[in-house]
């Protein structure tokens, strides 16, 4: 027995260095054209965009082009609308975010249930995912939110509401309330699967015992959900923070600056002001502010499968 259990490693002693990397490589051979391909159109436009970053480029002003190493990561530090535009993202990314956290929250408990036509229920509360965010903010600006037409006024003229221009004279609430409404679906999937994949015998033993529902949601399927709901909100914040479609079709950044984030004022230097090198300083600023929301939620992923497996 003892000679038959050192024959393998015996084997993997004696195999030459050589074979091992031909083995290797073998197995990575067929991934390198997507790694190639992800290089190319990842690695090298943001190398590109760090080295202009350090340029002083407008291309209003031909010739301008020279190098002036920080002096555009200062002016970004020192930007008054880059502060409100930093503001406004986190306002709007937190506060979509957590918004649609407590409502998937509860559409998902309310799915759970076993009830007539869920299935059908599930698709239709999925089917604002998967509008496309263009779409969505057109669909809100010209049928929900009109003054005159919209169905939100409609809705509400029982109440003494009407003709009120939503998009004018509350433009973040508008905006955050498309970005709920898309995010909602997302974070109820998340949810569901937690709740799914809770086990059913301790609720089982808290009901036998005469807990309260309230109590066993509290004591039980909350805590089990927190894992679940860290990393659907920081999922959703990573991509809520790039929004840039709905703003674009429903205020443009409007009135003034009362919804212009980061995507959206990274825009403006770009393609209206046409100031290069300071728009690549503030590319650079926003990959690397998202860079840390996303390790955040990388690490969040990781301790939460290693819970998922220790259990």
């Amino acid at each position: 027995m003892t000679a038959i259990a050192e024959r393998p490693t015996a084997s993997a002693a004696g195999r030459p260095p050589t074979s091992d990397r031909r083995e290797g490589w073998r197995r990575r051979g067929p991934l390198m054209p997507a790694l190639i391909f992800t290089i190319i159109v990842t690695q090298v436009p943001f190398l590109l965009t760090l080295f202009y970053s350090f340029q002083s480029w407008n291309l209003l002003r031909p010739g301008s082009f020279h190098f002036v190493g920080l002096s555009n990561y200062v002016a970004v530090v020192k930007d008054a609308e880059f502060r409100n535009a930093l503001w406004i993202t986190v306002l709007t990314t937190l506060g979509a975010a957590i918004i649609a956290l407590v409502l998937g929250t509860m559409l998902a408990l309310l799915l759970e249930r076993q009830v007539l036509g869920r299935g059908v229920i599930r698709t239709l509360l999925i089917s604002p995912f998967l509008v496309m965010p263009a779409a969505a903010g057109l669909l809100w600006k010209t049928t929900m939110f009109d003054p005159v037409y919209g169905l939100v006024n409609w809705v509400l003229t029982p109440f003494g509401v009407h003709n009120v221009d939503f998009v004018g004279q509350f433009p973040l609430a508008s905006v955050m309330t498309v970005m709920v409404w898309r995010w909602t679906p997302f974070m109820m999937l998340i949810m569901l699967a937690g709740l799914q994949a809770q086990p059913t015998d301790v609720i089982e033993a808290a009901r036998v015992d005469g807990a309260r529902p309230f109590a066993i949601f509290r004591e039980v399927t909350l805590p089990y959900l927190r894992p679940y709901m860290e990393l659907g909100l920081l999922l959703g914040a990573i991509y809520i923070v790039g929004t840039f479609d709905e703003i674009y079709i429903m205020t443009q950044g409007g009135p003034g600056t009362a919804t212009t984030n980061l995507p959206y004022y990274l825009y403006q230097r770009t393609f209206q002001g046409y100031d290069i090198g300071q728009a690549a300083s503030l590319g650079v600023a926003t990959v690397i502010l998202t860079f840390i929301v996303a390790s955040v939620a990388l690490r969040t992923v990781f301790r939460l499968f290693t819970e998922t497996e220790g259990r």
